[in-house]
């Protein structure tokens, strides 16, 4: 397997480990309150894969909870950095956090979800299709 198509990361402290088999569903920014209060950022970029492509090392010390009824994430216990969601909307796949991956691969956004949750201090200057809450856009 090449690095072209592989993507390694890892939480900040580096005991969470990620190794993803691309290529990547989809990759999109999200901008639902819940993504956006559990990073403490404008919006968060995951890209999705089959949960088969994804391998973990550290596992022990990834925490999972129930966020909604219908989905959950996962964080570090050690350091906090919430780096995986999975959902019943996309079933069978897992979403990692773009910001967790720190090779260079090509998962670039396609796209804004939930851009009418949209924090209105933040500029959006590109040309990215921008998809209501709601909708699907990722694989």
């Amino acid at each position: 397997m090449s690095a072209d198509t592989r993507a390694a990361g890892r939480c900040h402290c580096g005991t969470v480990k990620v190794l993803v088999t691309l290529p990547a569903k989809g990759c999109i920014h999200c901008h639902c309150g819940g993504c956006r209060q559990v990073h403490g950022a404008a919006f968060v970029t995951w890209f999705s894969v089959p949960r088969e492509h994804l391998k973990l090392s550290g596992r022990e010390h990834l925490k999972w909870y129930q966020d909604t009824p219908r989905s959950r994430r996962a964080f570090c216990e050690l350091c906090g950095t919430h780096m995986l969601y999975v959902s019943e909307r996309w079933p069978g796949d897992v979403h990692v956090t773009r910001a967790c991956i720190f090779n260079d691969v090509k998962i670039d956004p396609g796209v804004h979800l939930s851009f009418d949750q949209r924090v209105a201090w933040f500029p959006f200057a590109d040309s990215l299709p921008r998809v209501a809450s709601g909708m699907r856009p990722m694989g």
